[in-house]
């Protein structure tokens, strides 16, 4: 297989990840984001300060406490180094967005975000 034929299946298969994480986000289904995440994997945010919690604990209670709305989802990039990713993610909701940058690494021959760092941004009134 050809560093290119690799590179492009690589990012099928993290496509797939995101996919899974996007899935629980967006039909709040809270067995995705096992799929997508590393047990271990981190969530980071600045809200009044800096947090730092488990990942699939954090947004599982997320999903299995709020009823799903609709988000509008996009990949705004992908960025492959080896068994090391990177991804830009927009969840679009009515009132703002949520900026997601996933860090991927390729674990046992499958790719799994092991953190997620976010900011939220608020959309114009003018829209």
């Amino acid at each position: 297989m050809t560093q290119v034929q690799a590179q492009n299946n690589d990012l099928q298969l993290i496509e797939k990840t995101i996919n899974y994480y996007l899935d629980g986000m967006t039909a709040h289904n809270a067995e995705s984001f096992e799929k997508a995440f590393h047990t271990n994997a981190t969530m980071k945010w600045i809200e009044k300060k800096y947090e730092e919690v488990n990942a699939i604990e954090a947004l599982s209670e997320y999903v299995n406490a709020n009823d799903p709305v609709k988000t509008k989802t996009s990949i705004m990039a992908i960025n492959i180094a080896g068994d090391a990713a990177n991804a830009q993610l927009e969840l679009e909701y009515s009132t703002f967005s949520y900026i997601d940058f996933m860090h991927l690494l390729k674990i046992d021959g499958k790719w799994k975000i092991v953190s997620k760092t976010y900011s939220t941004r608020t959309k114009s009134t003018k829209e």
